[in-house]
Order: structure tokens, then C-alpha cells, then sequence
């Protein structure tokens, strides 16, 4: 990497466009102020036109002195922006289609009208002192040399940033990063990812972006956004760090309590295997991970559990192996010769396959109990 990446968090704004989620007023300023001490560069705090409520929120939020940069959403519609303008942000965003299937059905104007209400609300929200990042929405599904043609416009026009969206999701990495080095020898201007979950490609694809060329990241925390999703923030700053060894200077150890507090906001519970933050993602059952892991941590886990607030554990189970069973009992002070061992494990096998489960410690001592007494192995 030869340039800084920065992350812009859109959970305020796209995340809470998510079918059926909604963050109270007081519940968005928390975000907020959370975004803000885990380092997020910018915060996309909402849409303004949306009314009353909506900008009473974002104005609520310019007066807590984040050091964060605060950015409103808006369509490329002069109202739209003077809302924003009222409410007490730094930065305006300014969205329009830039594919022809939105040109010529959603939008239902001209590729020629599409450059003209772009450039004059950038104009204008420059003239107004506003930092400006021009999105192209559905950039990926855009014929290639319109889009230079919007990106080299929206420059000319006074533009700070571009942001390239990748609306439904339907790019992949090799592509992206094709697109976005191409775009990158051509606009000088500082380039943003916003990509979508739709293929399960959105942190995948804005890392292609960076890798390209692109300094700035959507995300949103867990994943949130429309139908599938967005680029999720907490894998993309462990993505960038575990796979990239970029370090990016964000305060780790508070990933836990915003993920978990966005989550029982949102309603959207975090699934135990979600990458990073699901809960049995450094639990270990398997004989032979198990084995490895109680020899050293590296050998199955690329970074430890308490970077990310979660702990290891080490499951008895169906497919469990020896090792781990005299692990978990040496913990309580039962020694175990390698024959017990293998009966032990026989019976373990049973019980957790009729328990379609893993078993407890409790149930293991028990086990272990019995064993010793019968002198012969059980069933369950």
C-alpha cells in the first residue's frame, strides 16, 4: 500500500435504510459518539430531506464536537443540500445514477441532464464552503467511459472525492480493482468504495479498491444496509490488518460494544459465526484443530480473540479428540491415562450424538465418573 485508507461509517445513513430497521434519536447519537472514539474518519449521519426529525437528529449530532467528519446524504438536488447545510455538517454527499438502466428508467432523463444537475450542486455546495464527495450510484452496472466522463466532470466541477457504488452488489474483486485502477489513472481525485452485500463480495471488493488505488472505505457496522448489506466495518479494518498488514489507527477493543449495541439497536442479532465478532468463532471442537490449538494459538486462529473482545474455548464434543479431553479435566485436577482417555472419548461420542450437542464440563466430569465406577464403557 502505497497511499492511507480512511473510513467513512455509513450506518446512520444506509445502514438505517436496512427493511425494518429504524435508530431512535438518542440511539443515532450514541452511534455517533461510539464511531467517533473508535476513529472513524467520517460519519454519513443521515438524509437530510427526509424532514424535521431526521435533520433535528444530524443537527443534534453537529454540536457533540466529534472529531470526526459529519456528511449528509443528499440526491443531486440544491434543497436537498441546503438542508444539509442548515444542520451543521462539513461535507455533503451528492448521489446521482449513472448507469443507463437508472438513466433511462428511474431517473427517466438524459446522460447529458444527469452531468448537468451534478455539476451544479456541486458548484453550488462548494460556493457554501462544503467538502464534497460526488457518488455515482450504480457505477458498476455503468457504461465504463460515461462514468470517466462523470468522474473527469464532477472534478472540473470542484469536487473533493468520488465515490464509486457498486449498488446491487453484482461486481467482483478482479473486476473492481480493474475498474478502480482504471479510474484512478485517469480522475485525480481521491476515490471511495461503497459497495453492497448482494453476492457476499462487499468486503472482498472494497479491499480490491484499495489495492487499486481507492483511500476511502464505506462501511457500516455488521454488515447493516440494504438487502444484503454493505461492507461490514469490522471486517474490513481486521481484512486490512490480517490480509493487507495494513495497520489502520483505529481503537480495536471497542469493536465488541458498538457491534453488539448497533446490533440489539437494530434487531439484527449478530450470528455466532459471523466473521470477527460472532461469538463461537474461536470456539474449537474438532480433534485435530483442538490439538493444534492447545500446542500453540497461531495454528488455527489468525488473530487472537481478545483483540476483538471474544475468548477462546475449546469444545467436547462428537468430534472431539483425546487431547482435548485431558485438557478440559486437567483444569479440575482429573488425570487421565491415555486408555481411560480413549474410552472416555467413546462415551463422549455417544452422549454428545444423542444430545445432537456439545456437552458441558459438568457433563464430562460425570462421564468421567461413571466411567471409573462401571470400569466399562456406557451408552447413553
Amino acid at each position: 500500500m502505497t497511499h492511507s485508507i480512511k473510513l467513512l461509517d455509513t450506518t446512520l445513513r444506509d445502514g438505517e435504510q436496512t427493511a425494518g430497521v429504524v435508530f431512535a434519536r438518542e440511539e443515532k447519537i450514541m452511534i455517533a459518539q461510539m464511531l467517533d472514539s473508535l476513529g472513524v474518519d467520517q460519519i454519513e449521519v443521515g438524509i437530510p430531506a427526509m424532514g424535521p426529525e431526521e435533520q433535528e437528529s444530524i443537527r443534534q449530532i453537529a454540536k457533540m464536537g466529534l472529531k470526526a467528519s459529519l456528511m449528509a446524504w443528499n440526491r443531486a438536488v440544491i434543497k436537498d443540500i441546503e438542508s444539509g447545510i442548515r444542520c451543521g455538517v462539513d461535507a455533503v454527499a451528492i448521489s446521482i445514477a449513472t448507469s443507463d438502466l437508472h438513466i433511462e428508467h428511474k431517473l427517466k432523463i438524459t446522460r447529458e441532464e444527469v452531468l448537468e444537475r451534478m455539476v451544479k450542486t456541486v458548484e453550488f455546495s462548494k460556493k457554501e464552503g462544503m467538502y464534497v464527495s460526488v457518488n455515482a450510484e450504480d457505477a458498476s452496472r455503468s457504461d465504463h467511459d460515461y462514468l470517466l466522463t462523470f468522474f473527469r466532470t464532477a472534478k472540473a466541477a470542484g469536487a473533493d472525492r468520488i465515490r464509486f457504488c457498486d449498488t446491487v452488489g453484482s461486481m467482483e474483486p478482479v473486476t473492481i480493482y480493474q475498474w478502480i485502477q482504471s479510474i484512478r489513472n485517469t480522475v485525480d481525485l481521491e476515490i471511495e468504495m461503497h459497495t453492497h452485500n448482494d453476492l457476499g463480495m462487499a468486503t472482498a471488493n472494497a479491499i480490491a479498491g484499495a489495492k487499486a488505488g481507492a483511500s476511502w472505505l464505506g462501511v457500516t457496522v455488521n454488515g447493516l444496509g440494504e438487502r444484503a448489506g454493505n461492507a461490514s466495518l469490522e471486517e474490513t479494518v481486521m481484512a486490512m490488518r490480517c490480509s493487507m498488514g495494513v495497520d489502520l489507527p483505529y481503537h480495536l477493543e471497542l469493536l465488541p460494544v458498538i457491534c453488539q449495541y448497533v446490533a440489539r439497536d437494530s434487531g439484527r442479532k449478530i450470528p455466532v459465526n459471523k466473521a470477527i465478532t460472532g461469538k463461537h468463532i474461536f470456539w474449537h471442537e474438532s480433534g485435530i484443530h483442538a490439538d493444534g490449538m492447545l500446542k500453540h494459538q497461531n495454528t488455527y486462529e489468525l488473530f487472537t480473540p481478545e483483540e476483538v473482545g471474544l475468548e477462546r474455548r475449546i469444545v467436547i464434543g462428537k468430534h472431539s479428540g483425546t487431547a482435548s479431553l485431558i485438557n478440559t479435566l486437567g483444569k479440575y485436577g482429573i488425570t487421565l491415562d491415555r486408555k481411560t482417555a480413549d474410552r472416555l472419548l467413546e462415551a463422549v461420542r455417544v452422549v454428545a450424538t444423542s444430545l445432537k450437542r456439545p456437552i458441558t464440563d459438568q457433563e464430562l466430569i460425570s462421564l468421567c465418573q461413571r466411567l471409573s465406577t462401571s470400569g466399562m464403557g456406557i451408552t447413553a
